[in-house]
């Protein structure tokens, strides 16, 4: 199956390529503030406006992999992810009442050095350690797929797309800092919305309206969720819920992408401003991405694309849906694979840009000099995003051979962003919680995590986990082929409970499994007794210090001065 590409479609993908290029070639050389100190360069000078940065929020967290893999997914499970909007919502208020008070306060560069004044150093490399791993890993996943879309569009191997794509991210990441991460992140952003809405309309048109839709979705027993508590069904209303509320949250509290955006606004009811405007955009995106699903649904529900051989895999009927209902319309192919780059381009410009700081502030920086120029930081960062993106790049030619990227981008996530979110979690909501506390907390975390998920990878691997599909039907396709891929594998073998959790508990089990360790262990370890900076904890939680709080403030502030 291919999308035929016009002159049409090519200029609109280089159009879009050549505008993001353009965007940091002017905040290098032609804006009046030239990225030449830390502040300019990963905080945009601090000025920075509410609405790019909150669409920037919006383009970092819808990457490629959502937009392709969200409608296959509710083509093939039913749309109960559409729940994680109201997460959104949730985590939005739970970052800005609980967690962005301790940033702002702070002013940091980097969302982990948190964690040195918080318990120590250590477990602020370690943290940082695990970030910067995670996205190695992660953002070849990001731009491979839509690489790989744009190679079955046009019959050009993946392996020149991608080099091309990563190129031109990292040249305007590289030469126009924040600022040029900002603004290419809206202008992509557009292009994304404007891709997708035509699709959807595209699609309304082609299945007879959304009430035709809906009518076929609720016989295709597609519509009404599964109540069910038990964590082991994979897509219940409760696992989609409760669990993609840390899953959210991981990303957008203590994320440092996310960090450094909201300390590049002026004011911290800025921030607010910016964090409700993302959580009605991501809402309308997310809604767009299911009802697009259910669309693909009502078009195939009688000729399933896979079942009958027409697909290879289930990740690739969106472009066969597009090439299906809109191959006519010059551009329109153009258009959707722009949509679908730019929404990768998006978080890899993001990525790059945050850990280019992470990397320096928690690696780089304890071996500089104490004299170092604010203009040799600015360079060293920018050859930082350098070499991440050309290692990202390089990374590519390796997760193509690693099998089905989903349940790989689920476990690479679900092993650190729970054990992340904990450590922060501890630091800010338990005054009791100290720096032995985190590090077993973090570390049991992260190896009791690791076993759990990697173990059930295995699992699915060998066909031992089986999650069953929403019913499908071939009796329209004139075609005796059942794809394998919905065929359960029979096993002698049985596989334990704990292995079969659904994926959206990962993140939430592996915060909590950092409280439930770290807690007690301070406790015995001397927590009782500690004196915390106040500054350090959450506004929310500032009732659990010592009676003598402002006794305890003052003290500090005393000894502070004593030492300067």
């Amino acid at each position: 199956m291919h999308i035929t590409f016009s002159w049409y479609d090519y200029t609109l993908f280089i159009l879009m390529l050549g505008l993001s290029a353009l965007i940091g070639i002017y905040f290098a050389y032609f804006s009046k503030t030239k990225q030449t100190s830390v502040d300019e360069y990963l905080l945009g000078g601090k000025e920075m406006n509410i609405i790019p940065i909150a669409i920037s929020l919006i383009a970092s967290t819808i990457s490629g992999t959502m937009l392709l893999a969200v409608p296959s997914d509710v083509y093939r499970f039913g749309p109960t992810y559409w729940y994680v909007v109201l997460d959104v919502f949730i985590a939005s208020a739970i970052t800005y009442y609980v967690y962005i008070p301790v940033f702002y306060k702070l002013q940091l560069t980097s969302s982990y050095e948190y964690l040195k004044l918080r318990f120590s150093g250590n477990i602020r490399i370690l943290a940082s350690f695990l970030f910067t791993l995670t996205n190695l890993l992660f953002l070849p996943i990001v731009i491979y797929i839509p690489a790989l879309a744009f190679s079955q569009a046009t019959a050009i191997n993946v392996h020149y797309v991608t080099p091309l794509v990563c190129g031109v991210c990292i040249f305007y990441t590289t030469i126009g800092g924040l600022k040029a991460v900002v603004w290419t992140d809206t202008l992509q952003f557009f292009i994304m919305m404007g891709s997708m809405f035509t699709v959807l309309y595209m699609g309304l048109s082609s299945v007879g309206g959304f009430t035709n839709v809906w009518d076929i979705s609720m016989k295709g027993d597609r519509i009404v969720p599964s109540f069910s508590l038990d964590p082991t069904e994979r897509d219940s209303f409760f696992a989609v819920f409760i669990g993609n509320i840390f899953g959210v949250a991981g990303y957008i509290s203590v994320s440092q992408g996310y960090v450094q955006k909201y300390l590049s606004m002026p004011t911290q009811n800025d921030v607010k401003k910016a964090l409700l405007l993302f959580s009605i955009g991501t809402m309308i995106i997310i809604s767009v991405s299911v009802l697009t699903g259910l669309i693909i649904y009502a078009k195939y529900w009688d000729c399933d694309p896979l079942s009958s051989g027409k697909i290879a895999q289930l990740d690739q009927i969106l472009p066969y849906y597009v090439m299906d209902v809109a191959s006519t319309i010059p551009g329109l192919s153009g258009l959707f694979l722009s949509g679908i780059f730019s929404a990768a381009l998006s978080t890899l410009s993001a990525l790059l840009n945050c850990l280019s700081g992470s990397i320096y502030e928690d690696f780089v920086s304890p071996f500089m000099p104490k004299d170092i120029t604010q203009l040799r930081i600015s360079n060293i960062l920018k050859l930082i995003v350098v070499i991440v993106g050309v290692v990202c790049t390089l990374m590519v030619f390796v997760v193509e051979r690693m099998g089905s990227i989903l349940p790989l981008q689920f476990s690479l996530v679900g092993i650190t962003s729970g054990p992340l979110l904990g450590l922060f979690s501890l630091g800010m909501l338990f005054p009791l919680a100290n720096t032995k506390g985190a590090f077993i907390g973090g570390i049991g975390s992260l190896i009791i995590m690791s076993y759990i998920i990697l173990t059930a990878q295995v699992n699915k691997t060998k066909g031992l986990i089986y999650y069953a599909t929403k019913p499908i039907s071939v009796e329209a396709c004139n075609s005796t082929i059942i794809s394998s891929a919905y065929q359960q594998q029979d096993s002698s073998e049985e596989v334990f409970a704990l292995f079969k959790i659904s994926h959206y508990y990962f993140t939430a089990m592996g915060t909590l499994l950092v409280i439930i360790i770290g807690l007690p262990v301070s406790w015995f370890t001397g927590g009782r007794e500690q004196i915390v900076d106040p500054d350090l904890i959450s506004p929310v939680s500032k009732w659990m210090l010592k009676k003598d709080y402002y006794a305890v403030e003052k003290a500090l502030k005393m000894v502070h001065t004593e030492k300067c």
